[in-house]
């Protein structure tokens, strides 16, 4: 903290500006951002490189196809700098000959159709999926591959920033062609040709805001009605390519950009449509290669991120192992980290927020008893998964071969996970099935399955505690999980029953009043200058928006009802704090106080300017002073009135959930 700021003034600062003075960017040269999260995100991979390191010691490491061998090999695999300045380019050799032979004069969709199974999705992405009206069963998803830059607006909208990113971009594409061989005439070709295609892309593509809402996304077709709208691809070659036989439930997730890219693909010169498949077979591959290629792609993200020093080593090499191979890592950090009444204590947690969502939901004024009466159910319907998987993945058909290749070994796992995702297609969704590593430091809610989930590594200080005062477990796990709960009835979620299928649930008048809440809610993050010229963006960051301010209400209550429930506890009233002081604070105190100190972050500007573009979640700072302006038992813990900084006039305050 700072005790010397007052905290109606600006509660973020007095809050954390003693955690982020005591660990500036100056400390982290390698990040763009350092926060509380980000900590324990470090602290979550030092644990797991420990576990790493010593199975490579492990007997069974010399057993081939053993569990403890795939780790082990792949750790040094990717750690194996020498070996990789020696091979340089030549593991993606032929990959780029493979490009330059094939017919792409007739053959276009069969090579997009390999290329996916490669890891390159060329235009077109697919994927295996729960059907949104009917979240029991899997169905294909086919929707849009991205631009190298990610967002459209980096090729759209002409500003200083934007312009010195696709210069950055320019010299890192003809930096990395280079290295793989290209003449630099030849590479400052690929360049021109994928500016010009990612412009065009991006033109096409839907906004961040558009994304967001679940109706654009989903488009029920079959393989007929594909063939007859999208006539300019070979569907047949690209299906029977990828054994789909699955085709009368088909979702497409972007019709209109669908037909855009058939049509503009078919339309596309071939030399021209060649340098840009080119372009992405070396650009997938730039972190498996020589050094070289990682100080190409470094020197981009200097200008894209503004960092200012490389990962360590360990870093990249962990990150292999943890993405290729998660729940076997996995499994060995729950069985050293996660101690199972830390599972049990949590679980009792998520029922005391239950609960209080509960309460909420009764005593809403602008919600009718009918839609009450089915949010209730999807509220008892959800399903709740705590540390690990009961059940883990089988890596067995993985093989980590290490007369092999990083790059080849990498491609290999990705065709395996490409079929194996293919191969659910008409099957049941597997329910069990995580879709986050134990050793994550995060959290979701998934409305397709209608499921909250809490990986092992976030249950730990200072998200949870086990020897921590309530007040602080439940400002801080306390509000992730009502959070993620929230997610279930937020702008998005709201759309999804209690069983995860999108269907309308809602009584009309109902959704009218929650539209002007929310439209609320974005105007007041709307109004937030986070630079000169830089606006937050609310309606981007609506959802997050909600559920952090649902998490917040949710877990107050539960902490009040904990308290009451139990004897030995202080419970205060809404005016007085003449008991339950720890160092000074009230228990309500404590409870902001571990909110705020969860989003303690420093950030690099060029950073934060990419993430108000990009992140659906809103800054730190806004999360804590922004959210908490809203909520009168905030003031009233801090004795905050009229006339400071943080107060919101009562009838300027927003509440949802």
């Amino acid at each position: 903290m700072n005790p010397d700021k007052n905290p109606g003034v600006d509660f973020y600062d007095y809050a954390t500006e003693g955690w982020r003075k005591d660990n500036t960017l100056d400390l982290h040269p390698e990040q763009s951002r350092f926060g509380m999260f980000d900590a324990l995100a470090e602290d979550s991979r030092k644990k797991l490189r420990l576990l790493v390191e010593t199975v490579s010691n492990h007997p069974e490491a010399r057993v081939k196809n053993t569990d403890a061998q795939k780790v082990s090999d792949l750790y040094a695999l990717a750690g194996d700098m020498e070996r990789r300045n020696r091979e340089k380019a030549l593991p993606i050799a032929e990959c780029i000959k493979w490009v330059e032979d094939y017919d792409l004069q007739h053959e276009r969709a069969r090579f997009q159709a390999e290329s996916l199974l490669n890891g390159t999705s060329n235009f077109i992405n697919i994927g295996c999926g729960p059907d949104p009206e009917n979240s029991d069963m899997n169905i294909l998803h086919i929707g849009s591959a991205g631009t190298a830059l990610g967002d459209r607006d980096y090729y759209l909208v002409k500003s200083e920033r934007n312009d010195a990113i696709l210069e950055a971009l320019r010299k890192n594409i003809t930096t990395v062609l280079k290295l793989a061989g290209f003449s630099e005439e030849r590479a400052s070709r690929i360049w021109e040709t994928v500016l010009e295609i990612d412009t065009e892309i991006a033109l096409h593509q839907r906004t961040r805001e558009q994304n967001r809402i679940p109706e654009l996304r989903v488009n029920i077709r079959d393989i007929e009605s594909i063939k007859r709208d999208y006539p300019d691809f070979d569907w047949d070659t690209y299906f029977k390519t990828l054994d789909i036989n699955i085709t009368d439930r088909i979702n497409v997730i972007h019709p209109e950009f669908l037909s855009f890219i058939t049509s503009y693909l078919k339309s596309l010169p071939e030399e021209k449509l060649r340098d840009y498949l080119l372009y992405e077979q070396v650009e997938a591959a730039t972190g498996l290669l020589s050094e070289e290629f990682e100080d190409a792609d470094f020197e981009f993200n200097k200008v894209f991120s503004g960092v200012t020093e490389k990962l360590p080593r360990w870093r990249k090499t962990l990150g292999f192992v943890n993405s290729m191979l998660s729940e076997l890592v996995g499994k060995l950090y729950v069985e050293k980290y996660f101690p199972e009444e830390n599972k049990k204590y949590m679980l009792e947690l998520v029922e005391n927020l239950r609960n209080a969502l509960g309460k909420h939901i009764v005593n809403l004024d602008w919600m009718s008893e009918s839609t009450k009466e089915k949010a209730l159910k999807k509220l008892e319907a959800m399903n709740v998964k705590i540390g690990y998987p009961d059940k883990w993945e089988d890596y067995s058909a993985i093989h980590i071969d290490t007369e092999k290749s990083l790059a080849e070994n990498v491609r290999e796992a990705s065709r395996y996970w490409i079929r194996h995702g293919l191969e659910k297609l008409g099957k049941p969704v597997e329910k069990e099935k995580w879709h986050m590593s134990p050793q994550t430091v995060n959290a979701y809610y998934s409305p397709l399955n209608n499921e909250i989930c809490f990986p092992a590594a976030i249950l730990q200080p200072p998200y949870f505690d086990m020897a921590a005062d309530d007040a602080l477990n439940y400002g801080a796990i306390g509000v992730v999980i009502g959070h993620e709960m929230t997610h279930g009835f937020d702008d998005s979620g709201r759309k999804f029953d209690a069983s995860g299928n999108q269907k309308e649930w809602w009584e009309e008048e109902d959704t009218i009043k929650f539209n002007r809440l929310a439209d609320k809610l974005v105007a007041q993050f709307d109004n937030i200058e986070i630079e000169p010229g830089l606006m937050a963006n609310g309606r981007f960051t609506l959802g997050e928006n909600i559920a952090d301010q649902g998490g917040l209400r949710v877990a107050y209550t539960a902490y009040r009802d904990s308290l009451a429930n139990n004897s030995t506890n202080y419970l205060p009233s809404e005016d007085t704090a003449e008991n339950g002081i720890i160092d000074g604070f009230t228990p309500d105190q404590r409870f902001y106080l571990a909110y705020a100190q969860v989003w303690a972050e420093n950030m690099r500007d060029a950073d934060r300017a990419r993430r108000t573009q990009t992140d659906p979640h809103s800054l730190g700072r806004n999360r804590v002073n922004a959210t908490l302006r809203n909520l009168d038992t905030f003031f009233r813990a801090f004795h905050i009135s009229h006339g400071s900084p943080m107060w919101l006039d009562e009838n300027e305050r927003v509440i949802i959930w």
